[in-house]
């Protein structure tokens, strides 16, 4: 979108405009600084003046990881030790495995037990990796996050359903979401510490053409028409929704499980035969490659029932219905990736919503891509070049891949190599590659990424990408995204530098949400056990408060014997 400043002739004809922009911390008019963890820029490199949003551009992306005090003394003692605990617990593999074996046994059926074990994970893994029981608790979240530079990705983290009541109840929490989205207004110091400052406007009566839609509803409803043009107005222009970058959903949730595999082998089939006719299938995108796994489908399937068509129609409604309060609140959608037993059905609910309300370079739904899978790359290019032939704007969040274990246990009953690369360092070339690729098209004014990673290298690259290809300080169309409770060095870091950083922020009651819990659990077990950044510098900076503390005890106690013994 474009983004216009007015002269410094026209600010002084608006004394209230002038005070604000005083007012307002110099900090987040600095050009970029390196990445480092000094949570807001040092005084010695801000800029009096504002420049244009062009000329800020990331001019350096070099990441300074040894800083623990700047990075994490602002956090309570208290609050440091458990994270540090948490995280050192979640990293242990045989703890891990003990504590998914009790919620999976029998125990759980033990009301008593069940209620002990639920009360112990609320106050320890829960409190850490999650949002909150309630969206009151989650909007709460979201604020504290957001007072720190972050955006939140909210969650109501519901897994999957088999029937349409289910399926009924969790789109209302994801209408809830939205809703929750929409009520959180930008908080002035949240502002200032995303590290940049939004355009400003003064809109004459010509001026909202200018405008997408997405964003002329809103500025229609701020603009005072008993007024004569052109419009006493100057506008803050900014992301529609400072405190919530996206809500995410599943299609398990709002769609039953037996029916996304039903037309997940339906959508295989016809991929082997073209010929083979799918009356209910809309229009969408490229959904496989040539080297898609497909052998989840060995034989022609029968059609849909008309008892399935009917429930397929229901989860599109729900789906759309779900779309349609997105684009009224100006909140993006992101469609969370599953398993490749259902992973087709979740593409085509996805790309074919996308083409239906993606529009005039507002992505307002997007994809998720897996990048351990070995087709991931091409089915990206293939589906982005697509939509970009077809002018939809497409937005995705990258991530590496979430159910590595059944993946590869699938392939080997059924005796095929698995759909997950080989090794690990494919996995973080493909990742790599899939981010340069859309890193390029945004750079070129095309489509949307979220670069979600917990990987440091990986994070660096995306930034040297961004500063080589000179993507703008603050760019709508790029952000980075880490689970909440992990990776918090990467992500100051990287808010540090001027890009936008999301923590993603599941919420809701605690037995609802231990499905997620355990997913991740045994999702990040690797990845929490060999990248310990985080609980390295938390344990540094435990230490350096320790002596501290000892140091002024060692100054304190003369000081306090000379006392007693002088009033003698």
């Amino acid at each position: 979108m474009a983004t216009k400043f007015l002269s410094p002739k026209l600010l002084n004809t608006f004394p209230s405009f002038t005070r604000f922009l005083n007012s307002a911390s110099t900090a987040s008019l600095a050009a970029v600084a390196p990445l480092n963890f000094d949570e807001k820029p040092e005084a010695a490199a801000v800029e009096k003046q504002p420049t244009s949003l062009k000329q800020e551009s990331i001019t350096n992306a070099t990441l300074d990881l040894d800083d623990h005090q700047r990075l994490f003394g602002s956090i309570p003692t208290l609050n440091l030790l458990r994270s540090s605990a948490n995280l050192g617990l979640a990293a242990n593999e045989r703890f891990v495995d003990f504590g998914m074996w009790i919620m999976n046994s029998r125990l759980m059926e033990t009301s008593l037990v069940r209620d002990a074990i639920l009360k112990t994970v609320k106050h320890t893994f829960f409190q850490h990796f999650c949002a909150g029981e309630t969206m009151e608790e989650a909007g709460d979240c979201v604020r504290r996050i957001h007072d720190k530079g972050f955006r939140g990705m909210l969650v109501y983290a519901v897994e999957h359903t088999s029937d349409n009541a289910g399926c009924e109840r969790n789109l209302e929490g994801f209408l809830g979401s939205v809703e929750l989205a929409k009520s959180l207004p930008a908080s002035s110091e949240g502002i200032q510490n995303l590290g940049f400052e939004h355009s400003v406007e003064c809109l004459c009566h010509n001026q909202l053409s200018s405008y997408t839609p997405a964003w002329k509803c809103r500025v229609e409803k701020t603009v005072d028409r008993s007024q004569q043009p052109p419009y006493p107005l100057i506008l803050l222009l900014c992301p529609l929704n400072l405190q919530v970058g996206f809500v995410i959903a599943k299609i398990t949730a709002i769609c039953p499980i037996g029916l996304l595999k039903r037309v997940s082998d339906l959508l295989r089939w016809q991929y082997k035969d073209p010929s083979f006719y799918l009356p209910w299938k809309l229009n969408t995108l490229p959904i496989f490659s040539d080297s898609s796994a497909l052998y989840h489908t060995l034989e022609k399937p029968a059609p849909l029932s008309p008892k399935e068509e009917s429930d397929l129609q229901l989860a599109h409604q729900r789906l759309l219905k779900l779309c349609q309060k997105c684009v009224q609140d100006n909140v993006a959608l992101t469609i969370d990736a599953e398993d490749t037993s259902i992973q087709p059905a979740i593409d085509y609910f996805t790309y074919s919503s996308a083409i239906m309300y993606n529009q005039d370079d507002n992505p307002i739904v997007f994809g998720t891509i897996q990048a351990y899978l070995k087709d991931a790359k091409e089915r990206l290019f293939m589906t982005t070049k697509t939509a970009q032939s077809l002018g939809i704007p497409m937005g995705f969040k990258l991530v590496r891949g979430a159910y590595m274990s059944s993946e590869s246990k699938l392939a080997s009953l059924l005796g095929y190599d698995s759909p997950i690369h080989n090794s690990i360092r494919e996995t973080h070339a493909c990742y790599n590659d899939c981010a340069s690729f859309m890193l390029e098209r945004i750079a070129d004014g095309y489509g949307a990424v979220v670069l979600a990673t917990h990987n440091v290298e990986s994070g660096q690259l995306a930034a040297s990408k961004a500063c080589d290809l000179g993507i703008q300080k603050g760019n709508q169309k790029l952000e980075f995204a880490q689970l909440y409770g992990m990776s918090e060095a990467l992500s100051f870091g990287l808010r540090n530098a001027g890009f936008q950083v999301s923590k993603y922020l599941p919420y809701g009651p605690v037995d609802m949400v231990m499905p997620y819990l355990l997913r991740r659990a045994e999702e990040n077990r690797g990845l929490l056990s060999t990248s310990s950044l985080d609980r390295v510098l938390m344990g540094k900076e435990l230490k350096r408060r320790l002596k501290l503390q000892f140091a002024k005890s060692e100054i304190a106690s003369p000081s306090s014997m000379k006392i007693e013994i002088g009033t003698h």
